[in-house]
């Protein structure tokens, strides 16, 4: 599965939620419930969240940084993203190198590396539990 691109998307690999998170996968299910269908959306790889200018995406990034995840690290001193990834879907693409995420042709969804694309999950078409 892939999911959708919209603005500003804050990406997650939800291996990651599953062991950063407090309480793990379902508590973040739990905490972004009133959320997953608006500006929240996932696939069985990624959890996607959003934000429609730079001032939102960033406290995300506080947010979940404040959560215990690290966004970026140095690789060859330059910053890469590491634990999430913030990607400008209007500008094709990652805001800074992330290794993890690929791109379908056209740029408008976005899937883990190594994994089917398929299904496009988004805000017409919510992954469930």
């Amino acid at each position: 599965m892939a999911i959708a691109l919209e603005f500003l998307d804050f990406i997650v690999p939800i291996s990651a939620i599953r062991t950063k998170y407090p309480g793990g996968w379902e508590q973040c299910l739990r905490d972004h419930e009133s959320l997953v269908g608006g500006r929240v959306w996932y696939d069985e790889y990624l959890f996607r969240d959003g934000a429609m200018n730079p001032v939102d995406i960033g406290t995300l990034v506080e947010e979940w940084t404040e959560l215990g995840f690290s966004p970026m690290t140095k690789r060859n001193g330059k910053s890469v993203w590491q634990d999430c990834c913030v990607v400008e879907s209007l500008f094709g693409g990652t805001t800074l190198p992330c290794d993890w995420l690929e791109f379908a042709e056209d740029g408008q969804s976005a899937y883990l590396k190594g994994s089917d694309p398929g299904t496009v999950v988004g805000r017409r078409h919510v992954s469930t539990r």
